[in-house]
């Protein structure tokens, strides 16, 4: 039974708590230096950037310009390069080749105090002013960043749209003596703990205060290496295939953590973008896992990959279908085991205008001959982005639709004729009702109103379907517009 919330009680305890997390950057800075200017620039730096790519720019621009003065004499171009890769480094930099100027003129070269003054200066919003004055002046002032307007909802202590909203909220309600660390325990606990996507909620320590509003736990690692071993024990092998849009871009969205939260046997990915020595060493070397590749001649474009757990390596591994026209955008790998055939596809879009409508439908002829011939030597088991919503119901929308890419006549002829062909659509074999989507567009907040697509899949021939014990869309699963889904299969 939840305790009832009291913010005087979870703050002290979080900020105990807390205490060997690591270290917001700023307040590392402020340990290290009580210079207003430095801990200005450090807060402008750490905008949308990580603690750790932030500390290692703000050294290199502190060993360079240590004020104003110095700052001034480096010109933007210089200052960038220095600053690269914090997020916006660019922006970042003319507003830091600005700042001198401005403080100077408006301020006597002197930092102000105020949150009022410091919105004056270039690159500074609310946030970063707040958080100036508590960290470098020890006034009270509330900082709301994402962290603290996060979970100051789950707490259900605000209910708010956005930080500035929250902002005024707290102002009025939060005690004004938890102003001045709000921010470093809650960005602490939001890091280490509270996370954005699968919180750390089985070793929170205010979990018996937390109404949990909006949140979708992990599962914690020992009940998931228990699930683990119990599907190994009945012979089960768990598939997940998910369209990344962009490995690179995922690695930054707790891939590898929602990889190992998902614990597949094999996991195929879409849409990898990327040369394998291009990738993150986190995600080339995901932990537990031998990655394979089929990635797309042009850069940036397509390409598949395979993770294979440690100890369920295939007998061989194929890349395409042997036909070059579509081999170069990297499109598909076939792991081959004993018993069965997997086949992980990212089918081709159809594009605005349906102007590659034409290399779809070859694709998907070429696609079905190459599987019927492996379907006749054993189990075939095939994933992917198919590109296609099959049935009205595979969609939100499907009148503004019928003659957009994805749900043309001739892509879901074509699925017609390859499950007609003996493939079985395994979702749609367990699951009947609607509403259940794999993709959503980035825009008019598709996602949260659930204005989706089903073009994910995993099918299986038809002679396997009793070797199908589960299947699923992850739709809680985040880090990309796609969500991955998911097969248990025996």
């Amino acid at each position: 039974m939840k305790k009832k919330f009291e913010i005087g009680v979870v703050l002290p305890r979080l900020a105990e708590a807390v205490q060997a997390l690591t270290v917001p950057v700023v307040d590392l800075i402020a340990v290290q230096t009580h210079d207003p200017f430095k801990i200005l620039v450090a807060t402008i730096l750490s905008a949308r950037t990580k603690d750790e790519t932030t500390a290692k720019a703000a050294a290199r621009l502190f060993a360079r310009a240590g004020d104003p003065a110095a700052l001034e004499s480096l010109g933007e171009e210089r200052i960038a390069k220095l600053i690269y890769p914090v997020g916006f480094f660019r922006t970042k930099a003319r507003h830091l080749a600005q700042l001198p100027g401005v403080l100077q003129e408006r301020f006597g070269g002197v930092i102000p105090q105020t949150v009022e003054e410091l919105c004056a200066l270039p690159g500074v919003g609310r946030k970063t002013a707040n958080l100036v004055v508590t960290v470098a002046f020890k006034k009270p002032a509330v900082c709301v960043d994402t962290h603290v307007h996060r979970i100051m909802n789950i707490w259900g202590y605000v209910h708010t749209k956005t930080p500035l909203e929250t902002e005024m909220a707290l102002r009025q309600k939060l005690p004004e003596q938890y102003w001045l660390t709000v921010n470093s325990i809650l960005v602490a606990f939001g890091q280490g703990i509270c996370l954005p996507v699968r919180p750390h909620c089985d070793v929170c320590p205010v979990l018996a205060w937390c109404p949990q509003r909006g949140v979708t736990p992990r599962v914690p690692p020992a009940a998931r290496e228990k699930a683990r071993r119990r599907r190994a024990a009945q012979g089960l092998r768990r598939f997940v295939s998910w369209n990344v849009n962009g490995l690179r871009a995922a690695a930054e969205k707790d891939f590898v953590a929602t990889v190992a939260e998902l614990a597949p046997d094999i996991l195929a990915i879409q849409e990898v973008k990327a040369l394998a020595e291009q990738l993150p060493e986190a995600v080339r070397q995901l932990p537990g896992y031998t990655a394979h590749w089929a990635p797309a001649a042009k850069k940036g474009y397509a390409g598949v990959g395979v993770y294979v757990r440690h100890g369920s390596e295939p007998l061989a591994v194929r890349s395409g279908l042997g036909l070059p026209e579509y081999d170069a955008e990297g499109r598909v790998l076939t792991l081959e085991y004993p018993d069965f055939y997997f086949i992980n596809a990212y089918f081709p879009n159809a594009q605005h205008g349906l102007t590659r409508l034409d290399y779809k439908l070859r694709f998907d002829a070429a696609f079905l001959a190459y599987v019927q011939g492996l379907a006749a030597q054993k189990a075939t088991v095939v994933c992917g982005d198919f590109n296609v919503a099959h049935r009205e119901i595979d969609l939100a929308n499907p009148k503004q639709n019928v003659r957009n890419a994805g749900f043309t006549a001739e892509e879901r002829a074509w699925m017609d004729t390859f499950l007609a062909a003996g493939f079985v659509d395994t979702f749609r074999m367990l699951h009947q009702e609607g509403g259940r989507y794999s993709w959503w567009s980035y825009r008019f907040n598709a996602r949260a109103k659930n204005i989706g697509w089903r073009i994910d899949y995993f099918c299986v021939d038809q002679k396997s379907v009793d070797r199908v014990k589960s299947a699923a869309i992850l739709d809680e699963v985040v880090g990309s517009d796609h969500c991955p889904v998911a097969l248990d299969f025996a």
